[in-house]
């Protein structure tokens, strides 16, 4: 007797669908008057499409939920191109580091010098008009400014996290610069610091106002009344530095050393 296979053994077997192609983003969006580089990052707690123009103007950021179509990010680019264009015409021309530059510093204005002979970056800083003297061969102008830029600001940070430090009665744990666009500073729980090395451009108590924030999540790891009431208690002048990096913080980005 013949062994017979049950049927759905001999049943031919159904052509596999083919793979719907994968979903690509542009790596740029063009603008009426310049072409920016597109950042997706995709956040598994976001729920809804953000839109960030980077400071200075050079970059477009999206955050979107993880599963979310390139087609649906494409449109929402679409629609809010206006709101971007509104801000790039507003946004700060960029400035690149040079001999004779003027740079922010301090709440005042800093001239780069190209001095070749010299040896080593010194900055003098004289009432009517500080200058920075760098030598060296140019093209290594803008790292040796970069350079002392950060040697500055970590002074400024340090002197003024021991300050409002020491008026919490806790200690950090460490004090990192970055040069980061989202955000001025930040404070980990085990009060680890890391803040924008750029705030040295700006008066020194909009950096008095950075630290002494950061200093509170010590005691406070949250934006509640509790955390700005001592924000206050430390830098009475608070309102002035959260108003200034609003109004003027997005120009300092628009400083380049490449």
């Amino acid at each position: 007797m013949p062994l017979r296979l049950p049927s759905f053994l001999t049943r031919p077997a159904t052509p596999a669908k083919p793979r719907k192609a994968a979903e690509t983003l542009p790596a740029t969006v063009e603008f009426a008057s310049v072409s920016l580089p597109l950042v997706i990052r995709r956040n598994p707690r976001a729920k809804r499409l953000i839109m960030r123009l980077s400071p200075g103007g050079t970059q477009l950021s999206i955050t979107a939920p993880p599963k979310m179509s390139a087609k649906v990010i494409l449109d929402f680019i679409e629609r809010h191109k206006g709101w971007a264009e509104s801000r790039l015409v507003g946004a700060a021309a960029p400035v690149r580091v040079a001999d004779g530059a003027l740079l922010p510093f301090r709440g005042t204005t800093l001239r780069i010098a190209h001095a070749p002979g010299r040896r080593v970056s010194r900055l003098e800083e004289s009432a009517a008009e500080p200058v920075l003297q760098v030598g060296g061969d140019p093209q290594h102008l803008a790292r040796r400014v970069l350079d002392v830029l950060k040697r500055e600001a970590r002074r400024d940070l340090q002197a003024a996290v021991d300050r409002h430090a020491a008026a919490v009665g806790l200690k950090p744990a460490a004090l990192t610069l970055k040069d980061t666009t989202s955000r001025w500073g930040s404070c980990t729980a085990d009060r680890r610091l890391a803040f924008s090395w750029r705030i040295v451009m700006a008066p020194p108590a909009v950096l008095d106002y950075l630290a002494a924030h950061e200093v509170a999540h010590f005691r406070e790891m949250n934006h509640g009344p509790a955390f700005w009431a001592l924000c206050r208690t430390l830098c009475p002048d608070m309102d002035y530095g959260r108003a200034w990096l609003k109004r003027e913080g997005a120009g300092l980005h628009a400083i380049r050393f490449d």
